[in-house]
């Protein structure tokens, strides 16, 4: 049984307590929360600190904070020479205090706390200094998670950087896209099915080859009457960039 502390209480923290909360290899010794009416629902109170002094050696100790707190936390941590991760997808794993053996344990998925998640098909991208900790950390997503990878700091960089393009932004074009439908007195639900069939196009088509309309078919008359119909100078620049790229092909604009 590997015993885990997690530090954080915010989404990430949250969904991995209720993930490794239902592990049958996995124990949670400890929660470390300064909110602790945040997590009190999902542990066994006795089981959550609120200093730092009071946390106790386990095999491994998940930061789960926002990533201008890592170093930070990281460096309160009372013990020497344990296996400390972070949660992050940009942060390096160096920016842990060297006092600890260190590694990253990064969840690829959107967390918000009213929406549960599978964890059984997330990809955990994991990372650490020695073949040891690596198994550690292989053995610990492995007991919530099907899709487990090693992947470096680089990569998984270059990884966030594509996850931002295609959650946060497109989120943010289905935002753009509500908003349009709700000033037009349309529903936007009129839309969830075409959002459905493109997500899922990709399961077996490359995006490239799953791209259509207008752009694509280089189609100005469409696109000319688009952008006179929109009167928000914003929605109009977002439309003309992403037009030329699809014509471009995805080369630097």
């Amino acid at each position: 049984m590997i015993q885990i502390n997690i530090i954080g209480s915010g989404n990430v923290a949250q969904h991995l307590i209720k993930a490794f909360s239902a592990s049958k290899t996995v124990e949670i010794k400890q929660v470390f929360s300064r909110k602790t009416e945040a997590i009190h629902h999902l542990i066994d109170f006795e089981k959550i600190v609120t200093d730092y002094n009071e946390l106790q050696t386990a095999d491994l100790h998940i930061i789960a904070v926002s990533d201008n707190a890592i170093s930070e936390v990281s460096e309160q941590l009372p013990f020497n020479n344990q296996l400390v991760v972070h949660t992050s997808g940009t942060s390096s794993m160096t920016i842990l205090n060297e006092k600890n053996r260190r590694g990253v344990f990064y969840p690829l998925q959107t967390f918000s706390k009213t929406k549960e998640v599978d964890f059984s098909i997330i990809p955990f991208c994991l990372e650490a200094e020695n073949t040891a900790d690596f198994k550690i950390l292989e053995t610990t997503a492995k007991s919530i998670s099907t899709a487990v990878y090693s992947i470096n700091s680089e990569q998984r960089k270059a990884l966030h950087v594509a996850a931002v393009f295609v959650n946060n932004f497109t989120n943010h074009l289905y935002h753009l896209g509500q908003e349009i439908c709700e000033e037009n007195q349309l529903p936007f639900a009129i839309l969830r099915p075409l959002i459905t069939e493109t997500a899922d196009k990709i399961n077996t088509l490359d995006p490239a080859d799953a791209q259509t309309g207008p752009a694509k078919r280089h189609d100005s008359n469409t696109t000319e009457a688009h952008l006179a119909f929109l009167q928000d100078e914003n929605k109009k620049k977002i439309y003309k960039i992403l037009t030329q790229s699809i014509q471009d092909n995805g080369k630097k604009l």
